[in-house]
């Protein structure tokens, strides 16, 4: 008839075909490394508006692991449909955890809480713990870990420790050693000390569920936080993004290379 064109039909296996070929594209992609980001006024050319936005050295730190970072504003919903598209997360430093959120008064010295942020991380951290999805908790973000498995936060360190050092100057990142614990995952991937860089005046109350110690300050503070029950769980105080060390997002690289694989197995 005039007019009508005749489209012939694929092959019956060439779906199948398409879809396997879709599948090993995704599996030798780079992995997909989810940042939680800050919500914050910022300022930028003429602008001054409500923004998205992490510092440069968390994105840097993932692509020179090899990994692709993407950026996860703060938001409550859409956690699973988020959580299908990344292979790991990194839960980013920021303000101090309102201690609502692990049943406490607040310190005096708590201040610039972000409760919507506190929520949103919570409640993608606790699925993704759920999935056994690799993460790599910083600063803030292993406060946020350990309160997800049920701990709390000490609200001021220098109050016990009598010192600023681990957050000397604010906006300056302060410099000490750390020892870390011998058996534990830390360990394989960095050592027995190991100098790292701080911005901190909050630390690691009750340890949440599962959590263990990894590491010590010369103050005694604990530095670092794991889960030795899954596949890589793993919260530092310190910010290894702004150290040329890059054996943690290495390892989280990997990791995640790992889980994307075994969650779409070769067909």
């Amino acid at each position: 008839m005039a007019g009508v064109v005749f489209v012939p039909l694929p092959p019956p296996h060439a779906a199948a075909t398409s879809t396997k070929a879709i599948g090993e594209n995704r599996r030798s992609m780079r992995p997909i490394i989810g940042i939680t980001a800050y919500a914050e006024e910022a300022s930028w050319g003429v602008w001054t508006l409500p923004a998205a936005l992490i510092p440069l050295s968390y994105v840097r730190s993932v692509e020179l692991a090899g990994g692709r970072a993407l950026l996860v504003p703060p938001g409550e919903g859409g956690v699973e449909e988020t959580l299908d598209r990344l292979d790991g997360l990194v839960f980013s430093g920021g303000a101090d955890v309102d201690p609502e959120q692990y049943g406490a008064e607040t310190h005096p010295a708590t201040h610039g809480t972000r409760p919507q942020r506190d929520r949103a991380e919570l409640a993608l951290l606790t699925a993704a713990l759920e999935r056994d999805m690799p993460v790599l908790a910083v600063c803030r973000g292993s406060q946020v870990l350990n309160v997800a498995l049920g701990g709390d936060l000490e609200q001021h360190v220098p109050e016990r420790v009598g010192h600023e050092g681990h957050r000397e100057v604010p906006g300056t990142f302060s410099e000490h050693g750390v020892e870390i614990a011998s058996g534990t995952r830390l360990h394989e991937i960095v050592g027995d000390h190991t100098s790292v860089k701080s911005h901190h005046h909050q630390g690691y109350g009750r340890l949440g569920t599962g959590l263990r110690e990894a590491a010590r300050a010369d103050d005694d503070t604990v530095e670092a936080i794991e889960d030795p029950s899954r596949r890589f769980t793993v919260g530092v105080l310190w910010h290894p993004e702004e150290g040329e060390d890059l054996r943690l997002f290495q390892e989280l690289v990997a990791q995640a290379q790992a889980y994307r694989s075994e969650r779409q197995p070769s067909r």
